[in-house]
């Protein structure tokens, strides 16, 4: 496009010289705004409420603003209690409402929140938060954030808020304007990946990322797995309602997505009818509210599916020998009437020899049983609106790795060689490392879900998902293997060692940072990688820190998995417009026995020179392109090389 075609299709927007200046002058006063605050999180692992939690308090920093305004005129238990109404509003009303909490207290606590209100919403213009704001309110909610409470308007103000509790409107207007707060006081958010799988409603985590406004995703292999299943990938399929069985997730696959499984169950039942099923019991962790499924029964379930998903495992290494995991179709390895299965050319005993549906003679091939299931359990997945609803959210915002504000963000790793040197692997043919790596899987992970319904290119995409979940140079995995089946059938620890890259052996060498930066063009002495996947093992005096300042590991422990591991339940990474911070929180159980009176540790790990500005962030940057295209439009105007259309 010449740039003559471009100033006419700009022009339409802005059809005068006046309107274009006063665009250049709303820009330039914007780009002086304090830079919007960031947060990071990875491994959500389906843990809703205590996602929920950190998101609702800003990870401390409600709490921080409340006390920096009311330390000294109101009450501490006051003070709590007005943080609690910003975090839990629904909860803490009902309790006031049972208390008998009268007008006064609506009075009082809507004045208290409109100051909170405009604490955290100061940096942003008046039409931002506008689009922040819940539109049945939004018109008051704008007044009175900007009404001044001085001679001229203090009528004014006292008389919204008299009329907001005699209209009867009171509860709903302090619930509307604590998510205003809540949406004011993040600005983005960065998921570093795996939201899915362990923890009990990884449905609910993409609900509430969803209605944010402004949030990217960088895949994790616990969501690639979930992605290839609903693009129709079989083995990816068995693998999710496994894992789901294996944490006693029934809510989340039946009332959460509509996964109908109980042909799963009348298959267990009646095949593994006398089978104990005793290894395959499922991890207690939650309960299941809508959908109790005997803890027998769904180990037969859990023992069906897990032998499913080794045959299909078996069948999609057989297709693709480039993804060298010959060995790894461990079921294809057992020796049935000696009990014994060989691993990397050792037998080893097998805790479990009860194999109904498995043939000796052809161990991976799937009974007509097994292949209804499969078939059933694939339609529901691809069936499912609300999870279809979710992946696609997936795969609109989310990416292999994204550079954002000198951030590298990226789940897994990068993979290294044992030099620390950047490790070629081919894909498709070519042999790629580095960015151009993971550029390349980028773009095959979309073909699993938008390349033609059946094509090869589709089929083979979706195959990939499944080597990106376990396979040996696949970055969001990073390990040699994944040991799923040695864990279930062999007693011996020493088979269930999963070596990772060494890419984790060169995280605290700073030259190994600066080089993986400079592979995605940042300048090392301004950027840091943000990074996930592994949890930090804080209770043994690891830090999330590495690499001299420049790397974050900010898996914590959120999913209540490793908080016996971790010592803690997770990190969040703070970048705002004054400094970089980690802020270090506890479990959530822990946090509800506090009364929800924790707050977290936080560490400033870099203060900035100087408070940086919009200007500073890249959104300055597409701002500072769009001014200058308006300044070449107003001296087009002037010069008269195109006419304004003035009505």
């Amino acid at each position: 496009m010449t740039q003559s075609n471009y100033l006419e299709l700009l022009s339409k927007e802005y059809p005068t010289a006046d309107a274009v200046s006063a665009e250049i002058i709303n820009l330039r006063a914007i780009c002086c705004l304090p830079k919007g605050t960031e947060y990071f999180f990875s491994d959500l692992h389906g843990e809703a409420d205590a996602f929920a939690y950190l998101l609702g308090t800003a990870s401390g920093v409600i709490h921080t603003k409340i006390e920096a305004l009311f330390q000294n005129s109101v009450s501490e238990p006051e003070r709590d209690l007005l943080s609690a109404l910003i975090y839990r509003p629904q909860e803490v009303l009902r309790a006031g409402k049972a208390l008998g909490d009268g007008d006064d207290w609506c009075r009082i606590t809507i004045f208290r929140l409109v100051q909170v209100c405009k604490s955290v919403a100061s940096k942003y213009t008046r039409s931002k938060v506008r689009k922040k704001m819940p539109q049945q309110f939004a018109y008051v909610l704008d007044e009175l954030l900007h009404a001044d409470t001085e001679e001229n308007k203090e009528d004014y103000y006292t008389a919204i808020i008299n009329a907001i509790v005699e209209t009867g409107v009171a509860y709903k207007f302090i619930s509307a304007l604590c998510l205003l707060i809540r949406q004011c006081s993040i600005d983005s958010l960065h998921i570093i990946g795996d939201i899915f799988d362990r923890g009990p409603h990884a449905d609910l985590v993409m609900e509430e990322l969803m209605a944010f406004s402004d949030v990217d995703i960088q895949w994790g292999n616990h969501d690639i797995h979930w992605m290839g299943a609903v693009a129709g990938n079989e083995t990816c399929v068995a693998n999710a309602v496994r894992l789901a069985i294996s944490y006693n997730n029934f809510d989340l696959l039946e009332d959460g997505y509509g996964i109908n499984l109980r042909p799963l169950s009348t298959f267990a039942a009646e095949v593994y009818q006398d089978d104990p099923c005793e290894i395959f019991l499922p991890h207690q962790l939650d309960t299941n509210v809508y959908d109790p499924i005997d803890a027998h029964l769904a180990a037969k379930m859990h023992k069906a599916i897990a032998i499913v998903q080794f045959k299909l495992e078996g069948q999609l290494i057989a297709r693709h020998p480039e993804y060298e995991m010959q060995g790894r179709d461990l079921l294809a390895h057992v020796d049935f009437e000696g009990c014994t299965v060989t691993v990397d050319g050792k037998k080893y005993p097998m805790r479990d020899c009860l194999f109904p549906t498995v043939n000796p003679q052809n161990p991976l091939e799937l009974t007509e049983g097994e292949k209804e299931l499969v078939h059933t359990l694939t339609r529901s997945f691809t069936h499912s609106t609300l999870l279809k609803k979710h992946i696609r959210f997936l795969y609109n915002n989310g990416s292999m790795y994204k550079v954002v504000n000198n951030n590298l963000l990226y789940h897994g790793c990068i993979p290294l060689t044992k030099n620390g040197e950047f490790k070629k692997v081919k894909l498709d043919g070519k042999p790629l490392q580095g960015k151009a790596y993971l550029d390349a899987i980028d773009r095959k992970i979309r073909n699993a879900y938008f390349a033609p319904e059946g094509s090869a290119q589709r089929e083979d995409a979706g195959d990939y998902m499944w080597y990106l979940w376990c396979g040996k140079n696949s970055p969001i995995f990073g390990k040699s293997r994944l040991t799923t089946f040695e864990r279930y059938f062999i007693k011996d620890n020493s088979t269930h060692d999963e070596v990772y890259n060494p890419y984790y052996e060169f995280v605290d060498d700073r030259t190994v940072c600066e080089k993986i930066l400079r592979e995605f063009g940042l300048n090392p002495a301004h950027a840091h990688i943000v990074n996930g996947h592994v949890p930090v093992r804080h209770q043994q005096g690891e830090s999330p820190i590495k690499g001299g300042g420049l790397l974050f590991v900010i898996d914590g422990g959120i999913s209540k998995v490793y908080h016996g591991r971790t010592g803690i339940g997770g990190y969040t990474l703070i970048s705002n417009s004054h400094h970089l911070a980690l802020a270090q929180h506890r479990p959530l159980n822990e946090v509800r026995k506090s009364g929800y009176k924790d707050v977290p540790r936080v560490q400033v790990v870099e203060r900035y020179p100087k408070r940086r500005t919009v200007l500073d962030s890249d959104t300055g940057k597409t701002i500072g392109r769009r001014i200058e295209q308006l300044e070449t439009l107003l001296a087009a105007y002037r010069e008269g090389q195109l006419r304004e259309n003035i009505k």
